[in-house]
């Protein structure tokens, strides 16, 4: 069975998940620790659980979703996977960071891309991608359907939807992403997103203003 520990970090309130299960693996999702204590309350957190990180997961790679990659990156030496299409956003972070005020590193380390409808395993726990393009180009989704739960980034939030005006943003595209890939899930499905509180799929449905 999974569990979730979320942190908000960064300028941007920014949700840092940690997925884990019963046998303490798990997995790091956007890490978005910027300050040297927001990097240390994540590795306090996975040193007093006695996790094994086995990858670092990115819903996308906009600068907010990570910050704090290259550290989790050097902590835990594990692989960073996202969606190819991603790559790009990647690597405009330098760019993107020197718009905000501030120096960012471009990242090193080693990285993995993963595609629409593959499996992530934790043990016998599964997480399964779902390709939900429109606020970025390789944004991605990770389902868990037995536990009813989705951690989808910035693609749906309680009462709203994520931003399209930024790079390669499409709005049309991300209605269609959520109407297709999220809302025909089952409706008491859990979205743990990128900024804020979590929501279902069936309040969402039936309150979002979007739809």
């Amino acid at each position: 069975m999974l569990q979730i520990k979320s942190f908000a970090f960064n300028p941007f309130s920014e949700n840092t998940y940690i997925v884990f299960n019963d046998t303490k693996n798990a997995f790091i999702i956007d890490p978005g620790n910027f300050s040297d204590s927001e990097t240390a309350m994540l590795e306090k957190f996975i040193h007093d659980q006695d996790l094994k990180v086995r990858n670092i997961l990115l819903t996308h790679a906009h600068i907010d979703h990570v910050l704090g990659l290259q550290k989790a990156y050097d902590l835990y030496k594990v692989p960073v996977i996202l969606h190819e299409l991603e790559k790009e956003m990647l690597e405009r972070n330098p760019m993107d960071a020197n718009r905000f005020g501030f120096f960012f590193k471009p990242f090193e380390g080693e990285t993995e891309f993963i595609s629409e409808n593959e499996i992530l395993k934790l043990d016998n726990d599964e997480l399964r991608i779902l390709h939900v393009p429109g606020h970025s180009p390789g944004h991605i989704a990770f389902h868990n359907e037995t536990q009813k739960f989705i951690i989808s980034g910035d693609v749906l939030f309680e009462g709203s939807i994520g931003r399209t005006d930024l790079y390669k943003g499409n709005h049309e595209q991300l209605i269609e992403s959520i109407k297709t890939k999220l809302f025909v899930l089952d409706e008491e499905t859990k979205v743990y997103n990128g900024h804020g509180n979590p929501t279902t799929v069936g309040f969402e449905k039936n309150h979002n203003p979007f739809f």
